[in-house]
């Protein structure tokens, strides 16, 4: 059940926001093993204004992903991984064929089972009832 959150500045056409939110989503089940159907991406578009480096104003664009999940549920190589693809992922659709500001990056979060969950449960509850389906 990850989330990603997206932000990218300067605004973006909406229909770039579903193609991203694709390519993200399929990263995350192909690189960490992520379900898809409980995969969600968040995407907020920032004003140049609101996004400032060094003190200055970004001027290109410029993108930050957060991708939290489960802590303990992926290597280091699978992490870093994703970090890269993700990146040239958004280099990609963000960049038109310009580099994306030294202000760009990719995050990844690892929380701990106990501190999240969806639909009410725990990531940790979730694993305590998968576990005992199998006693």
């Amino acid at each position: 059940m990850p989330t990603l959150q997206l932000k990218v500045s300067p605004l973006q056409n909406p229909s770039r926001y579903r193609l991203l939110s694709q390519a993200l989503t399929e990263l995350t089940a192909q690189l960490l093993g992520k379900r898809k159907e409980v995969t969600a991406v968040m995407i907020e578009d920032l004003p140049a204004a609101h996004w400032h480096m060094g003190g200055h104003e970004v001027q290109g664009q410029t993108a930050c992903l957060e991708i939290s999940i489960t802590q303990g549920t992926n290597t280091a190589q699978e992490k870093a991984a994703f970090i890269a693809a993700a990146f040239a992922e958004l280099q990609t659709q963000l960049g038109a064929g310009q580099a994306l500001e030294p202000a760009s990056y990719v995050i990844v979060r690892e929380v701990p089972a106990t501190d999240w969950g969806y639909g009410g449960q725990t990531q940790a509850a979730r694993k305590l009832a998968v576990a005992a389906v199998k006693d």
